[in-house]
C-alpha cells in the first residue's frame, strides 16, 4: 500500500495568487507549489481523502485513476469542490461498466455538498454515504472510523482513523486530523497509530487563531500525547507566519505569534519559506527538544510505501 500526498497546502494553495510576501516570493523563485491538501491510499484499491479544486491535476500528476471510495473531512470548499471532476471517470468507460463512487461524509457536511453537487448522485457518478462519529465504516480494503474535530464553523468536521493491510499483510492504522484546532475528546484509537498525518498551518501558534487551524507549535502536544509508532507527516501548510522584515506582514492573512518557539540560543526559530527550510527547521526543533517521534514535512507528490 502506498500513501500518496496529492497536495499539502492550505485553502488558497501556495504560492498564493497575487501575494508578494517573502514566503510566496521564495516559493516562486524555487518553482515550488503546494496545492490543496488531499492524499490517497493506493493498493489493490484506492481510497481518496478529500477532493479539492486541484484534484484533476493532482490525480494526473501522480498517475492515479478512479478512486474506489472518497472520504470528505468537512464542508469547506478546499476539501470537496473537486467532486465534479469525478464525472470524467464515468465519461470514459461504457455505461454498463461504471458503478457510482462512494463519497462518505457526515450529515452536516452532506448538507453543503448536496446543495452544490446533488446532480452527481442523480447522474450515477457518486453515491453519497453518511458517516457518524465513532461508527465504523468498511470500504473494501479499508476500515474507517470518524472522530469529531473542532474547526471553526465546519459543523461536519471530522478526522479519520483508517486501518488497512500494508506490506506482507501487516495491519496499519493511519490517523488523519484534517483541519482542526482541538478535539472535543481524544478517542482511544487515535493513540499509538502507525502513521499520523496532522495539520501544520503555521509554525507558531498565533495570538488570535481566527480560522481555528493547527500550528506546529501546538501540534507537538498532540504528537507527544498520541505517540505514533512511525512517522508523523505535516500537511496543510500556509503562509500566515510573519517573516521578520517583510513589508507584507501587514496583510490580513499574517498572524502575530502569541509566544513563538524559541531555540536553545534564546532566539526564535526562523520562519520557513520553502520545503527545504521547513525540513531544516522542523528537524532542528525535534533535535533541540528531544522529541522521540520522527516528523516529516510532506510535499506534493511524496509517495510512501507502507
Amino acid at each position: 500500500m502506498d500513501l500518496v500526498f496529492l497536495g499539502t497546502g492550505g485553502a488558497w494553495s501556495l504560492p498564493e495568487l497575487g501575494c508578494d510576501c517573502m514566503i510566496c516570493r521564495e516559493m516562486r523563485r524555487r518553482g515550488e507549489r503546494r496545492t490543496r491538501t488531499a492524499f490517497a491510499l493506493v493498493g489493490a484499491q484506492t481510497l481518496l481523502v478529500d477532493c479539492g479544486p486541484d484534484i484533476a491535476a493532482q490525480l494526473s500528476a501522480n498517475r492515479l485513476g478512479r478512486p474506489d471510495a472518497v472520504l470528505i473531512t468537512h464542508e469547506h470548499g478546499d476539501h470537496y469542490l473537486g467532486l465534479d471532476e469525478l464525472v470524467s471517470f464515468r465519461r470514459t468507460v461504457p455505461p454498463d461498466r461504471f458503478q457510482p463512487i462512494p463519497v462518505c461524509m457526515t450529515a452536516a457536511s452532506a448538507e453543503a455538498v448536496r446543495l452544490r453537487f446533488g446532480y452527481l448522485q442523480d447522474m450515477g457518478v457518486v453515491r453519497f454515504t453518511e458517516v457518524k462519529e465513532k461508527e465504523p465504516l468498511d470500504l473494501g480494503a479499508f476500515h474507517v472510523v470518524p472522530f469529531k474535530t473542532f474547526h471553526a464553523r465546519a459543523a461536519g468536521s471530522v478526522g479519520y482513523v483508517i486501518q488497512f493491510r500494508g506490506g506482507e499483510g501487516r495491519p496499519v492504522r493511519l490517523v488523519y486530523t484534517s483541519d482542526f484546532m482541538d478535539l472535543p475528546e481524544s478517542p482511544s484509537d487515535v493513540h499509538r497509530p502507525d502513521i499520523l498525518v496532522i495539520q501544520s498551518f503555521w509554525l507558531n501558534e498565533p495570538r488570535h487563531n481566527r480560522p481555528k487551524h493547527m500550528s506546529f507549535q501546538r501540534a507537538m502536544g498532540f504528537i507527544q500525547q498520541w505517540a505514533p509508532r512511525g512517522n508523523t507527516y505535516l500537511v496543510h501548510m500556509g503562509d500566515g507566519d510573519p517573516v521578520p522584515g517583510d513589508p507584507a506582514n501587514a496583510m490580513f492573512k499574517k498572524y502575530e505569534p502569541a509566544d513563538p518557539l524559541i531555540g536553545p540560543d534564546g532566539e526564535p526559530y526562523p520562519i520557513p519559506r520553502c520545503q527545504d527550510e521547513w525540513e531544516e527547521i522542523i528537524d532542528r526543533i525535534v533535535r533541540d527538544r528531544g522529541l522521540p517521534h520522527p516528523i516529516v514535512v510532506a510535499r506534493d507528490g511524496l509517495r510512501v510505501t507502507l
